[in-house]
């Protein structure tokens, strides 16, 4: 049994269907547990309901874990490596929408697209104190440090170039690019935006201080909300430290309804949707298709992790 946990849209469900054929993937709804249908499954479509030690164990005929995108730190992987189970991730076929988000994240912060976007529907457009304008700011001139230079990052980079941008970058090794290479802490402290590119691992928790970062910037967010200490950001955004930020993760998810970050106007929010296009879907299921087909083939499965 091929299931896929998660919350699909008719969009979503007609793709599952023409990749892998009509009623052959199982949809559990992302809420629901995989109680009932684990003692069954052998391959496993997984979005970001955290796969645990507990399931694994509770799902004997479970060969795969297939991550619908990059992050694997949702899945459970010394458990899945105990219980032979092979997790696999499919690097870059979501860093088109993801290079994509990020850009319309730093446009809408810099812009204030939210807040003039409210007033105008609400009939006052124009009557906003003058000073308001005083925040808006262009992407052209600044300098954007990306945090992390994957896939995405390298999509994004010449884009922000092409703006007027100056780019400059930090990763686990100098990259043959264009763009210079900046420290961590370099990054941090003088880039005018910081856009986050890189895994949550034991090393990169907490990697990003908001209140290390130069007064004024700008930090986006598109990788994972862990990155960023969530107390610390909200203090560097209240505070008007930072001059906003564009967040698509978050340390907890769902964002809870009396999240301190709903509340600040500096802020604009996305729930975790960066990666989630109708092109990023057909490129993921597309892959995930193919490694099954090799999981019963008995061959090399593709972007394996463990």
């Amino acid at each position: 049994m091929i299931v896929l946990h998660a919350r699909p849209s008719p969009g979503f469900r007609d793709a599952v269907d023409a990749v892998f054929g009509p009623g052959v993937v199982v949809h559990v709804d992302e809420a629901a547990p995989l109680d009932a249908v684990a003692p069954d499954i052998t391959a496993l479509l997984h979005v970001l309901t955290p796969v645990t030690p507990d399931f694994i164990a509770s799902a004997p005929k479970l060969k795969l874990i297939q991550k619908l995108g990059v992050g694997v730190n949702t899945i459970a992987l010394d458990a899945a490596q105990g219980h032979g189970v092979a997790v696999c991730n499919m690097p870059g076929t979501n860093s088109q929408a993801v290079a994509e988000m990020a850009l319309s994240l730093m446009m809408a912060v810099l812009r204030r697209t939210c807040f003039f976007d409210a007033r105008t529907r609400a009939g006052e457009g124009w009557s906003a104190d003058p000073s308001e304008l005083d925040s808006v700011g262009e992407v052209a001139g600044r300098t954007v440090g990306l945090v992390g230079f994957g896939h995405s990052a390298q999509l994004l980079a010449p884009v922000l170039a092409a703006l007027g941008a100056k780019v400059v970058y930090t990763a686990r090794s100098r990259r043959d690019a264009p763009y210079a290479y900046w420290p961590l802490e370099r990054i941090v402290a003088e880039a005018d935006i910081v856009s986050l590119h890189m895994p949550l691992t034991d090393e990169t928790r907490g990697a990003v201080d908001p209140l290390a970062m130069k007064q004024g910037a700008v930090l986006v967010n598109t990788a994972r909300g862990e990155l960023v200490d969530a107390a610390r950001l909200v203090e560097a955004l209240a505070s008007g430290h930072l001059r906003g930020a564009g967040l698509d993760v978050f340390d907890r998810e769902p964002v809870a309804p009396g999240d301190p970050l709903l509340a600040l106007p500096n802020v604009v929010l996305a729930p975790h949707i960066a990666w989630l296009t109708p092109e990023t879907l057909v490129r993921s299921l597309s892959v995930a298709h193919e490694n099954i087909r090799r999981l019963g083939a008995g061959e090399a499965l593709l972007h394996r992790v463990v």
